[in-house]
């Protein structure tokens, strides 16, 4: 019973991740999610006692899918400029692949709650600054490696990173076009002295 209950919160939750990318975490309700899920509002009560204790889980659930799909493939990458190219290339085909309809959960959920405050802002700008933390270690490890040259700021590339990551999201949810992808990967390999084979791919 445990482990169905398991299931069912995370059928839940996935579907909460899906809404707020479309309608954002302050459009996410009991209400709204439990119609999208055909279920009574009492039935999501049992799982979750408030909106705000929902909007938590959400990014909890987001921030699992994340690292599981953009993340973890980075870390199994050689280490230095491999998982500089492997984490824009991972997040690249999260976009691809649809995971979501309003494209990467983080890129919407920063922007939205930047200028509120409380326990769900926090939760989403944590993640934020892990994942910006993550990118500069790899760029570290490029930079000892002798992969990049010591002039290198892990910092700054990182930043450099971050912005071809969310420009990429902006522009392939703004226009649908797959050919955004391919120049995000086109990017990151120009600006990190990789050469490419063909569009997006080294």
């Amino acid at each position: 019973m445990r482990a169905d209950g398991h299931r069912r919160r995370q059928a839940i939750l996935r579907e909460a991740v899906t809404l707020s990318t479309v309608d954002g975490l302050e459009g996410l309700s009991i209400g709204n999610l439990a119609k999208a899920l055909a279920m009574s509002k009492s039935g999501l009560y049992a799982h979750f006692g408030s909106k705000e204790e929902l909007q938590l889980a959400t990014v909890d659930e987001a921030a699992r899918i994340f690292r599981q799909e953009v993340i973890e493939p980075a870390l199994r990458a050689p280490a230095g400029v491999g998982q500089l190219v492997a984490v824009c290339d991972a997040f690249v085909e999260h976009l691809r692949r649809r995971t979501f309809p309003g494209g990467c959960f983080f890129a919407g959920a920063v922007l939205e709650m930047g200028s509120r405050s409380g326990p769900v802002k926090e939760a989403v700008a944590a993640f934020q600054q892990g994942l910006v933390q993550q990118i500069g270690e790899f760029a570290g490890a490029a930079i000892a490696g002798g992969e990049l040259p010591v002039t290198e700021d892990p910092g700054q590339l990182a930043f450099e990173i971050m912005g071809v990551i969310l420009a990429t999201n902006a522009g392939f949810v703004l226009g649908g076009d797959d050919g955004v992808l391919d120049v995000a990967g086109q990017v990151v390999r120009r600006r990190l002295g990789v050469a490419t084979d063909g569009p997006g791919r080294a």
